[in-house]
């Protein structure tokens, strides 16, 4: 309850000390007199006092009411609803093919340690690791749309399929969905790659894992039965950590995909005002899923390892 408190109370004055008046930003397009502004402010609550906007804030968040979003004029849970599916598909398939074949690599790397195979996909891993993710993104654009026209890059479906049958949807939507993901899996799959060949290499150090050799146990089966469960308890965290990461790195991708989720939603409430109760329905959006999502690897390690539940 403390984290939540503190992210209530962050997520409420973070976003005005942001540059821009919504007021402004609601009547630039027309000609008001400075009367009518300040008659817009009144309806939207901020010529209150801070403290006063804050426990009304605090209050309407109790109640599930996230107010009004300033850019789009309609109820920001609704607004949010409408753009949490495409984040999570995107996020959802980038998560589960980063840590797959991230954990594979690491596998692969620390059975085969200081194999051409080994130095070479951790190097590339860690290189696609380092790169910004929106600059990962162009040069995926450059390769895979542009030069070979394999792929599209923009929204989610192609304008004007609605009345396509499922099938054909479905493909489209994988067509548009692959280079975003692939985008967010190669940002990724380094870090996992990275630490769960340390894992594994530390792994086979162990006591038990001499013992199982000792016994005459084929190192494969070693592998597969004591070292690689073990070693996996740090890839469950790891992945735990990550999801605000992502999520962050998504805003990138999402806004050079034109991809229509949470982070374009970001990007839009911020360059329109900034839409503080959009922003502030967003960011508290985050991070509830990132405190429940450690908590729920804190949960997962109890169950994969009995010494940890113990403890």
């Amino acid at each position: 309850m403390g984290t939540l408190f503190f992210v209530l109370v962050l997520n409420f004055f973070l976003f005005r000390i942001l540059p821009g008046d919504p007021e402004r930003t609601l009547t630039r397009l027309q000609r008001v007199s400075p009367s009518t502004v300040d008659e817009v402010k009144r309806e939207l609550g901020l010529d209150r006092p801070l403290p006063v906007q804050f426990f009304d804030y605090l209050g309407d968040t109790a109640r599930g009411e996230l107010g009004i979003s300033y850019v789009f004029s309609r109820p920001v849970s609704e607004v949010i609803g409408n753009a949490l599916w495409p984040t999570i598909l995107l996020v959802g398939v980038a998560t589960i093919g980063a840590t797959v074949i991230g954990t594979l690599i690491g596998i692969w790397g620390a059975w085969r340690r200081g194999s051409p195979v080994d130095t070479a996909s951790l190097g590339f891993g860690l290189v696609t690791y380092a790169m910004p993710e929106f600059w990962l993104g162009m040069l995926l654009i450059l390769g895979f749309a542009v030069s070979l026209d394999w792929f599209p890059t923009s929204f989610m479906s192609t304008p004007g399929l609605t009345d396509a049958s499922a099938g054909l949807l479905l493909v489209d939507t994988l067509e548009h969905l692959f280079l975003p993901a692939l985008t967010l899996v190669l940002a990724l799959l380094g870090e996992y790659a990275l630490i769960m060949r340390s894992s594994v290499i530390e792994a086979m150090n162990e006591d038990y894992v001499k013992t199982a050799r000792a016994k005459g146990m084929r190192e494969a089966l070693v592998l597969r039965k004591h070292v690689v469960p073990n070693a996996l308890l740090p890839v469950v965290t790891l992945a735990a950590l990550n999801l605000g990461f992502i999520v962050s790195g998504a805003i990138t991708v999402e806004t050079v995909f034109s991809w229509p989720g949470l982070g374009q939603l970001t990007f839009r409430a911020i360059n329109g005002g900034p839409d503080y109760p959009l922003l502030q329905g967003l960011f508290l959006l985050f991070s509830v899923v990132v405190i429940f999502a450690n908590l729920a690897a804190d949960l997962l390690l109890g169950l994969l390892d009995p010494r940890i539940g113990r403890a």
